[in-house]
């Protein structure tokens, strides 16, 4: 059996032995297809064996489910098909660890788990998953993501990152949480590939590539307060923390977004 599934942008070889069995099984317990049955233990293994984003026809269409949370299909009402979902990602989570139901796709490659590039030596990932056509792994100092089957790189700086999450809307712009709140993952430098994620919309403010927001037009610039001079000393670090509190006072008043404060803010920072 052979199943490219072109939303995850994923082509499978065939099935192990065992793999084809568990199929097989659940195809007939639960009466759907065995493209179906596959479709899911995708969604499910791209979650982490958690949860699962999902989009089948014979399973109502588009759904969620999280292991011991909810379960949302595209017929909200249907608490019959519900179970069924639940019941059958329930099933795959627990047979993932145990069962080896695909041949094993090389590191580095697209259907593998490891789907970083390898040559980069990244380690093993403090947290890895998945929505949409979004992956996400998180190493020390290094933020791999694949958008669309294009894997981008990105330097962490000295964010802690807490989790990725992909905007739904007009566009795919992806953010994480750290330390400093939520943030675009289009702010970090590149250090592999094509920078392919779209940046989080900006109020008043465009970046450079310094990741320092300033005003479209030079002329009209609103904060030129916020160049620090030469030679930093006490005066110039206070003037730094005045200016933050400033923009604090900006962002509270609506005149700022949470990512201009805290992008500006740890720009201003690095210069103490």
């Amino acid at each position: 059996m052979r199943l490219i599934l072109a939303r995850q942008g994923i082509t499978l070889q065939k099935l192990t032995p065992e793999g084809q069995n568990l199929v097989n099984d659940l195809s007939n317990r639960y009466n759907i297809s065995a493209d179906a049955v596959i479709h899911m233990i995708v969604a499910v293994n791209n979650g982490g064996g958690t949860m699962a984003q999902f989009s089948s026809p014979e399973l109502g269409g588009s759904g969620q489910w999280m292991r011991g949370g909810m379960t949302m299909v595209g017929d909200m009402f249907n608490n019959g098909l519900k179970n069924t979902v639940n019941n059958l990602c329930g099933e795959i989570s627990n047979a993932l660890p145990n069962i080896q139901i695909f041949p094993i796709a090389p590191a580095g490659t697209r259907a593998s788990n490891q789907w970083w590039p390898t040559s980069l030596n990244l380690g093993v990932p403090f947290s890895s998953g998945g929505q949409n056509n979004v992956r996400y792994a998180v190493f020390p100092n290094r933020l791999a993501v694949e958008l669309n089957g294009e894997v981008t790189v990105y330097d962490t700086l000295d964010n802690n990152i807490g989790g990725v999450s992909q905007q739904q809307g007009g566009d795919s712009s992806l953010t994480f949480s750290s330390q400093y709140g939520t943030i675009s993952v289009s702010t970090l430098p590149v250090v592999y590939g094509s920078n392919k994620v779209p940046p989080a919309p900006q109020n008043n403010f465009a970046q450079n590539s310094n990741n320092a927001f300033v005003n479209p037009e030079p002329a009209a610039q609103t904060f030129s307060e916020t160049k620090a001079p030469s030679g930093l000393n006490a005066r110039s670090t206070n003037e730094i923390m005045e200016i933050i509190a400033k923009l604090a006072s900006l962002r509270d008043a609506g005149a700022l977004s949470d990512n201009e404060y805290n992008s500006k803010k740890i720009e201003l920072l690095g210069r103490i």
